[in-house]
């Protein structure tokens, strides 16, 4: 969510979690963020959201296609392992898919299901680099349903990490250290 809102300007956070308990810490990051607050259910969710992010390790898809409106972007960042599942199948059969890596979204991320019911084949998943580079096209219409799998590769997260650190030292946040 902190995240997101470096690079978009958001009105509100509506959220919902199985145990409604622990929402309140999603509360304080959006009161942190200057942002209002408020839990409610799935259908809600989806009927308001332009913006969903799934953070779950669950093997049961949570949202729904019939949750999720024409022009809504889901990034999904839970645990990728084989089995898991944060949105239904034909979720992705109906979006524009993105992802880091193309074979791990196949195989342990969100399109491993897609892919085992033949909704989509690993060429209907574009990888984000290419997107950034000009290589391939990103959203093509204001109506169109987009989703991002993070697979989470390591060697991305290295080169993320090397700059965030680089920065930190500049800022005088950080320092080296001899291992």
């Amino acid at each position: 969510m902190r995240g997101a809102a470096r690079v978009r300007t958001f009105d509100k956070v509506i959220a919902w979690n199985r145990q409604a308990e622990k929402l309140s810490k999603l509360a304080d990051a959006a009161a942190a963020l200057g942002l209002p607050f408020e839990a409610a259910d799935l259908a809600r969710l989806g009927a308001e959201a332009d913006v969903i992010i799934t953070v779950t390790s669950s093997y049961a898809p949570v949202l729904l296609r019939d949750h999720v409106r024409p022009g809504t972007h889901l990034a999904c960042m839970g645990t990728d392992t084989k089995g898991k599942q944060e949105v239904e199948a034909r979720l992705l059969q109906d979006a524009r898919v993105f992802t880091d890596e193309v074979a791990q979204s196949c195989t342990i991320g969100e399109a491993q299901h897609a892919i085992a019911e033949k909704l989509i084949e690993p060429a209907n998943i574009t990888p984000l680099g290419a997107v950034v580079s000009g290589l391939a096209v990103g959203r093509t219409s204001s109506n169109e349903i987009t989703v991002f799998d993070g697979t989470g590769v390591a060697l991305q997260d290295l080169a993320v990490a090397s700059i965030a650190a680089e920065a930190a030292i500049v800022r005088g946040l950080g320092q080296e250290v001899s291992i």
